[in-house]
């Protein structure tokens, strides 16, 4: 599927980044160390080594993440999400704040989102289903990934979305 890019012109976008930061300063200031990311591009992907939500971030956000969660300084151990709704009834597009959190060394991951919700249903179908929706943090110029997994997938969506993915409706 194609990649999302959030809209940099999008209120709704500009607030998330806007709060994100803040929240970040506060965890600063409460002697975290934080790092924000700011993505590129939100896709849904379905491949047999990932299903979920591709976050695209500049090579230098990515190895920042990386160097934290993949050399083993860092392990996420808690996650907060904070959902916005819709600014426009009608609207299919989604803003979310996941904070993925090492309570232990005080460390917080601002993982901001942006999605479609029509061309994100079978990610967010199956992971309503197997009750963990995971997000992987990547750059255009790797071939990797760092994921982090979230078990409550409906934090991401309004609960009419759920129920207006009836049976009869594909």
């Amino acid at each position: 599927m194609t990649a999302d890019a959030p809209e940099t012109t999008d209120p709704l976008w500009e607030e998330l980044l806007a709060d994100a930061r803040s929240i970040a300063e506060e965890y600063r200031e409460d002697g975290w160390d934080a790092v924000v990311l700011e993505p590129t591009a939100v896709s849904p992907v379905e491949q047999d080594e990932r299903v979920g939500l591709d976050v695209t971030v500049s090579a230098e956000e990515y190895d920042i993440v990386e160097e934290l969660v993949e050399a083993g300084a860092v392990t996420i151990t808690a996650a907060d999400v904070y959902y916005r709704p819709p600014a426009e009834a009608e609207s299919d597009r989604r803003v979310a704040l996941t904070v993925e959190r090492d309570d232990a060394t005080e460390t917080a991951i601002f993982v901001p989102l942006t999605y479609d919700l029509a061309a994100c249903r079978p990610v967010f179908e199956t992971a309503l289903l197997e009750e963990e929706l995971l997000t992987h943090v990547t750059t255009q110029s790797t071939d990797q990934w760092v994921s982090f997994s979230h078990d409550d997938p409906s934090l991401f969506l309004e609960a009419s979305d759920v129920r207006a993915w009836g049976p009869d409706d594909e």
